[in-house]
């Protein structure tokens, strides 16, 4: 199956310093907007099922709402596991619009 680059928000539509949940064909993915940069990745926190993108985020790492796991956003990568990291996902911004690429 090949990738595909799917929209789901114009760019000020996500807040700035925060996520946002998107489902995109069933997945759900966090979108995360760190000043003009945007970052993607599963929406869902693999130690009990938490929505990231209700996270606080701060200084480039999301904290899930539910139990304080802790991942980068750039890289999915647990602050404190190395052998956890999150899926990510490329994102393009067109026309003030954010595309994000899923397999």
């Amino acid at each position: 199956m090949r990738a595909m680059w799917h929209r789901v928000s114009a760019v000020d539509e996500l807040p700035v310093s925060g996520g946002k949940e998107f489902v995109i064909d069933g997945r759900i993915v966090a979108i995360f907007r760190s000043g003009t940069e945007i970052f993607a990745m599963d929406g869902i926190c693999p130690h009990a099922g938490g929505p990231l993108a209700e996270g606080t985020m701060q200084n480039g790492i999301v904290t899930c709402p539910w139990h304080g796991w802790q991942f980068q956003i750039s890289t999915g990568q647990h602050c404190l596991n190395s052998r956890i990291r999150q899926s990510c996902f490329p994102v393009k911004v067109e026309d003030a619009a954010v595309f994000v690429e899923l397999p």
